[in-house]
């Protein structure tokens, strides 16, 4: 196609309706990615109706130059802005407007130089920006177009087509940045979003409407491979997730700044946007009454939106349970740290629920872990003693059948899972896992919290401590020092597999270390040093 060398206007509202559209068909593909920064399952919804009303706002510019059209969408973005990635969304608008402010028509290296400033201004609307999301995506999009524009060709298409690329990069990228999405194994959903934005306009720009009509936007797959086989919890507290809360201030002399901090005493997730004139916000606060009653003193109050992020949750489950793999047992595992869930899921685990020693999950954690899994059969691990008791509680509150194998230790939970046969009925896997589980000796090191005498032990704040199958058996100020003293308590040449977990306190060379040493001194041992990420203990070990 021959080489477009300037938009105007029409030409950019066009692009961005026709990327509405291309958007609208993969909303519910992008609501169902969505576990940031709570897993509600409304990014691809929120981000539609946002890009709804920056078109219908671009209609009504009062001409074709692109200055106008721009202005147009910043606030049409904004009054129409939904969620945390619909106001994410206005404030790229917004940035868009203002590098674009006093222009007719606009060359590829000045949309690299808009994109770029939407990128700033963006960042700048939020009081704790996070890598991995959309504002990642939209930076690197924006460094991409730069630099192709400065380098290869200022050609608007060939900018944009740059630009999408890069977009299509960094989503793949995003699960390397934040580990929720690594966790549930997914790519950021507004990321998502972003890019499907950017598509649809390039298929505008390149003629290619038969594609507008007649696919589907591309959902992008992550660039390092996600081992989660199932959505996995993403809090542990019962604590509930509250009300997102959206309204706009109308009004005189209003501060965006100054109403953003004071707003952020009231609730998380905090976005204030806008002027001196208009502003959108978007909060998740327990109490939405307290806020309100802040405002409304500030301007009249429009658009207000409230919703239970609560029930939000509960549809997500149900969204989510539909996406399961259906089996006829499923295993429901207790586990924390990105190296432990990976082992599990990696051996079958189901669906992960974070947890363990000092974060036990409730009942109510592991009772939507068994609700959204694809079986009536479901085994539950909680590898800790502390869970146990509160995993056998589920039983009463479902109709699915449940069978709580009472491993205490992760290594107890890895040789139930190594025990597990698909072709079993569940009474029989049940019987297996906790034979094995039983079968296998568990060796924990971490640091004692205050001084005492246990044990026959006499023990000083932060020194190593180590417990052989529960019980304190070891001291001393080094934790590798305290793993070998524990394992020189079992008959280690009684045994074939030693697998040692090291937590995120340990460096991988001091697990190592630990590793080499006993295969030194014991060579018929088949030793193994897996990263487990656990907080608080410096080892697990598993002795086989």
């Amino acid at each position: 196609m021959a080489p477009t060398k300037s938009i105007n206007g029409q030409d950019l509202q066009e692009m961005f309706a026709a990327a509405t559209s291309w958007l609208e068909k993969s909303s519910a593909d992008i609501d169902a990615l969505n576990v940031f920064p709570v897993p509600d399952g409304d990014t691809g919804t929120n981000m539609l109706l946002t890009m709804r009303s920056t078109v219908e706002e671009s209609q009504l510019a009062t001409d074709h130059g692109v200055s106008s059209v721009a202005k147009a969408m910043a606030k049409g973005a904004l009054v129409g802005a939904r969620g945390n990635s619909g106001v994410i969304l206005s404030q790229i608008f917004s940035g868009l407007s203002q590098a674009l402010d006093g222009k007719d028509d606009i060359t590829g290296k000045e949309l690299a130089d808009a994109l770029t400033k939407a990128s700033s201004v963006a960042y700048a609307g939020l009081s704790n920006p996070v890598e991995g999301t959309i504002l990642t995506v939209m930076r690197e999009a924006a460094e991409a177009a730069q630099a192709h524009a400065a380098t290869v060709s200022d050609d608007v298409v060939s900018v944009v087509e740059a630009t999408v690329n890069a977009a299509k990069e960094s989503v793949a990228k995003t699960p390397t940045l934040l580990p929720v999405l690594k966790e549930a194994g997914v790519v950021d959903a507004g990321g998502q979003g972003l890019y499907t934005i950017l598509e649809g306009s390039l298929h505008y720009l390149k003629g290619e409407m038969e594609q507008l009509k007649l696919r589907r936007p591309w959902m992008v797959a992550s660039s390092i491979p996600l081992t989660a086989k199932s959505p996995q919890m993403v809090g542990v507290e019962e604590v509930p997730y509250g009300y997102c809360t959206n309204f706009v201030i109308k009004g005189e002399g209003l501060n965006p700044d100054k109403l953003r901090k004071r707003l952020e005493k009231r609730g998380q997730s905090v976005i204030v946007v806008g002027d001196d004139s208009v502003v959108r916000v978007h909060i998740h606060a327990l109490d939405p009454g307290d806020v309100m009653s802040y405002v409304g003193p500030l301007g009249t109050l429009h658009q207000i939106n409230i919703r239970n992020m609560d029930e939000q949750y509960r549809d997500f489950i149900e969204m989510q349970k539909e996406r399961m793999p259906a089996v006829e047992v499923a295993i429901v595992a207790v586990v924390v740290g990105e190296g432990l869930a990976n082992v599990f899921t990696s051996l079958g685990a189901t669906f992960i629920v974070p947890g363990g020693q000092t974060m036990n999950p409730s009942t109510k954690d592991l009772l939507q872990a068994v609700d959204v899994v694809a079986s009536e059969k479901v085994i539950i691990l909680p590898n800790n003693k502390n869970i146990v008791l509160t995993a056998s509680q589920v039983q009463s509150l479902t109709k699915k059948t449940i069978e709580v194998v009472p491993t205490t230790t992760i290594p107890q939970g890895v040789a139930a899972l190594l025990a597990f046969d698909y072709e079993a009925d569940m009474e029989t896997n049940a019987q297996s896992m906790n034979k094995a589980k039983a079968a296998v000796k568990s060796v924990e090191v971490t640091r004692a919290v205050r001084s005492t005498r246990l044990g026959g032990l006499d023990i000083k704040k932060r020194q190593a401590i180590g417990f052989l199958d529960g019980d304190l058996v070891a001291v001393g100020d080094k934790p590798d020092a305290v793993v070998q003293d524990v394992l020189a308590r079992v008959k280690l040449d009684e045994v074939e597999v030693i697998t040692i977990y090291y937590g995120d306190d340990t460096t991988s060379a001091e697990a190592e270390e630990v590793g080499a040493t006993l295969d030194k001194q014991h060579s018929q041992l088949q030793v193994e040093v897996v990263q487990g990420g656990q907080p608080h203990y410096n080892y697990i070990v598993s002795v086989e």
